[in-house]
């Protein structure tokens, strides 16, 4: 692969990888308060002890896991770009 192949290519990852790093921090900010929510909703829950109010504490539940998953693609996504990068850059230092 021709240098200035490569070096297009790092600048393409990186700016990917900072779009998925803002990402991640807007996500990470969203969990945060999806978790207080979900917590908030699991004590109301079980005071109010009725059927409405257990459903709600169920959705909210899901609701941060669905943003946890999320967040593990993101994440996982961030670690391959970091990976291809190294092997870019080792390929243009050799």
């Amino acid at each position: 692969m021709s240098k200035r192949s490569i070096e297009r290519k790092l600048a393409k990852g990186s700016k990917r990888l900072q779009a998925l790093r803002d990402d991640l921090v807007a996500i990470d900010e969203q969990l945060r308060s999806l978790r207080d929510d979900a917590d908030d909703t699991a004590i109301r829950a079980m005071v109010a002890d009725n059927t409405a109010a257990d459903r709600e504490a169920r959705q909210a539940r899901e609701h941060a896991a669905a943003h946890e998953r999320q967040r593990e693609r993101v994440a996982a996504e961030i670690a391959e770009l970091e990976q291809r990068q190294d092997e870019l850059l080792d390929e243009l230092m050799s």
